[in-house]
């Protein structure tokens, strides 16, 4: 369960991060113009992270509700990343595409791993 605990973390982590770099370079057009719309996005990609972590930490210290908070959390970020890449694919990032692919894989393999 180390791996599927180390994961969530790096993962939930990864995700406040790069929005974090993308608001302070200001990568996120769509604030001025869908500033309703990324709201709710980034409420929903924050509470991944937020449970991604907590999960992984749960999991990691062995807590009774560490494998039910990683599940939902896994079930989260698979949501997000099926969803986000019509993004990316829509604006020619192809290799954001080969990125959500390695966190569906990799995840996958962590749920396989908890349950």
């Amino acid at each position: 369960m180390g791996f599927a605990a180390v994961f969530a973390i790096v993962v939930g982590v990864g995700m406040i991060g790069q929005w974090g770099v993308s608001y302070v370079s200001k990568q996120i057009p769509e604030l001025a113009s869908e500033p309703i719309r990324i709201a709710f996005h980034l409420v929903a990609e924050m509470a991944t992270a937020l449970c991604l972590i907590g999960g992984g930490i749960g999991l990691l210290t062995h807590q009774g509700w560490g494998r039910e908070v990683f599940l939902v959390s896994m079930g989260m970020l698979f949501y997000t990343a099926i969803v986000s890449p019509g993004y990316f694919a829509q604006k020619g990032q192809w290799l954001w595409l080969g990125m959500f692919s390695v966190l569906i894989i990799l995840g996958l393999v962590s749920v396989f791993v908890v349950i």
